[in-house]
């Protein structure tokens, strides 16, 4: 396995925080590695390093071959003024990339929404996010770093993703993937080694674990549980050291140095306290019987063209969530999630329908917007909490703002610390606990696992898990649906809420199904490729596609992606076996016919997909 990149006793030091000290580690081909870590430990940096963007203090970085190393950062901003198609393919002529399999897929997995022709500067954040993605993995790097990638990505488009990574960088193949990520199914699903990011709050080491997410989390505890019983038999000899030193005479106490000298040893040598990064479980106020009803809603805003069709979110929903109900909804973007979330808090109102209330709810809600902390940007952590509740009655205790917040995860000096100065994890935390102080019995929270990170995560999922209120969660991640939710909904852009028994898995399934139903009709297959009906005969475009012309390009598209698929292993597999059968001059000639007949059904499919893809 050939190296590609590796760090050689890097250290770096920001202010006063050493974030690596002395760490060496090594990529090779085929790996793909998972970077995990507090926030703020240094993982993205750790990335920059390591592509070039910056320079370690002490140590240095190796490209084996000149290697190329191509970084996804989240600082990134796209070029204003260059169009989608210009930023993921340059100046490439179309039919050169559109022939690409990989190519393709990248389109469908990404950019299926989005015109190629559209200036970058018109995108929202998260296509941009997406064109970044794109226009990096459609290149031929040696080594892909990838930072938090699937921000901005729905469930499907996090499945398309990890299947895409496992596949390219899968055994025997030339180059390699580091990925920082909190999104720990994905972690699973593509890695298999795990680098840790100790960061300044522990020795600026990094630690090394061997497969996914899960191995490491198994290995990280048997760890943990190693060094407790190393502390213990520590503590043991501590204490019988100590209590020599007290029971000695005053006179005696002074002789024997060595003993001081072993006392002092042992408490130097103790390993730092770790940190109680753990959510409190607030009390609940009772819930009654009715909690949040949706009766005959419908939900719609205007279209944005002039005449053109409002948008129908939801159409005649009824939906009844009762006490204790623990909901996890996913679904494509655009089909109305967080509108949904919204409604039942309150900040909505259906367009027709109504939303029924219990007269004990008391909601909070937990948007993506993290602005909302602007207000108080001047107070300190603790002050914050401190206007909402000096006190709060935890497991029959009182506990302060102070303690509450040490709980929570945020050390002496971070709780002392301005609102503004806080990273973009610690103002989430800030968020939830806002939250929580308040006692409310229904919570809605749309993507709360943005930002944080896994260990974070697991203490979030741990509050989450045993809370006895009713939970609404919207999130693409799915470790955390499938942990802390009992049922999954979906919602697919036809204006109904429908159940998933078979939970997120089940929801996948419907999407390729729906992906994969076949061609259209005849008729419906002129229509989407932009060409008048027969009875004109000149073929000409019709104009700009319809939504549902759009659709149906955008499945025909998936379908001969697919067969074009399909026809790549056929040729492989029939140049295989014409070198085999090189002497035999007959099965030779009935190979190659078979290979002229792909050939031409992959040139003709080819062009219909050029011809799709301007409408999809």
């Amino acid at each position: 396995m050939a190296h590609l990149l590796g760090a050689d006793s890097i250290s770096l030091t920001l202010g006063t925080r050493t974030l690596l000290d002395g760490v060496s580690l090594g990529v090779d081909d085929g790996d793909r590695i998972g970077v995990v870590g507090p926030n703020g430990a240094g993982k993205s940096t750790l990335l920059r390093l390591l592509a070039g963007r910056h320079e370690p203090d002490a140590g240095r970085i190796t490209r084996a071959g000149g290697a190329d190393v191509a970084l996804l950062d989240q600082r990134d901003e796209l070029p204003p003024g260059a169009t989608v198609r210009e930023l993921v393919h340059g100046t490439a002529a179309e039919h050169t990339w559109a022939s690409d399999a990989r190519v393709r897929s990248v389109h469908v997995g990404l950019l299926g929404d989005l015109d190629l022709a559209a200036d970058v500067a018109t995108l929202s954040g998260g296509q941009s996010r997406r064109v970044a993605l794109a226009a990096l993995l459609v290149g031929d790097h040696d080594v892909i770093a990838l930072d938090e990638p699937t921000n901005h990505l729905d469930v499907e488009g996090v499945a398309w993703l990890a299947e895409h990574l496992a596949d390219r960088f899968g055994r025997g193949s030339q180059g390699a993937l580091v990925v920082v990520t909190h999104d720990r199914w994905f972690l699973d699903a593509v890695c298999t080694r795990m680098w840790e990011v100790q960061g300044s709050a522990a020795d600026g080491s990094v630690a090394m674990y061997d497969g996914g997410y899960a191995a490491y989390v198994l290995t990280r505890a048997e760890r943990a549980r190693m060094a407790a019983s190393t502390a213990d038999k520590r503590n043991n000899l501590l204490r019988k050291e100590l209590a020599w030193l007290r029971r000695g005479a005053p006179a005696r106490t002074s002789k024997p140095k060595f003993r001081l000298d072993a006392a002092a040893a042992l408490i130097a040598d103790e390993p730092p306290p770790r940190d109680p990064l753990e959510l409190t479980r607030m009390a609940t106020t009772r819930l009654g019987k009715d909690v949040l009803d949706l009766e005959d809603v419908t939900l719609s805003f205007p279209g944005t063209a002039p005449g053109a069709a409002p948008t129908v979110l939801l159409d005649d929903v009824t939906w009844r969530l009762g006490p204790g109900d623990r909901y996890g909804v996913v679904g494509v973007n655009g089909a109305g999630k967080t509108s949904l979330l919204a409604l039942l808090a309150g900040r909505l109102s259906p367009t027709s329908g109504r939303v029924k209330r219990g007269k004990t709810v008391q909601v909070a809600e937990l948007t993506q917007d993290v602005e909302d902390l602007d207000e108080v940007g001047g107070l300190r952590v603790v002050e914050v909490i401190e206007r909402e509740k000096r006190t709060v009655s935890v497991g029959g205790k009182e506990l302060t703002a102070s303690q509450l917040v040490e709980r929570l995860g945020f050390t002496n000096e971070r709780a002392r610390t301005l609102v503004r100065d806080l990273s973009g994890g610690e103002r989430r935390r800030l968020q939830l606990l806002r939250l929580l102080v308040g006692e409310p019995n229904v919570l809605l929270l749309d993507e709360p696992t943005n930002d944080l990170d896994t260990d974070t995560l697991a203490a979030l999922e741990d509050l989450l898990d045993g809370w006895p209120g009713t939970l609404i969660v919207v999130s693409h991640d799915r470790y955390l649906l499938e942990r802390v939710c009992d049922r999954e909904v979906a919602l697919l852009g036809d204006g109904r809420i429908r159940d998933l028994p078979g939970g997120v898995e089940q929801y996948l399934t419907l999407r390729r199904t729906a992906a994969s139903s076949g061609p259209p009709p005849a008729a419906a297959v002129a229509r989407v490729a932009g060409v008048e009906s027969a009875g004109s005969g000149d073929g000409r475009r019709s104009g700009p596609a319809s939504g549902a012309d759009a659709r149906a390009a955008r499945k025909e598209l998936g379908r001969i992606e697919r067969r074009l698929a399909t026809i790549a292993h056929l040729e492989a597999d029939l140049h295989d076996r014409m070198a085999a059968q090189a002497t035999d001059h007959e099965t030779v000639t009935a190979l190659d016919a078979e290979l002229r007949a792909l050939a031409t059904e992959r040139e003709e499919l080819e062009e219909q997909w050029l011809e799709l893809a301007d409408l999809a």
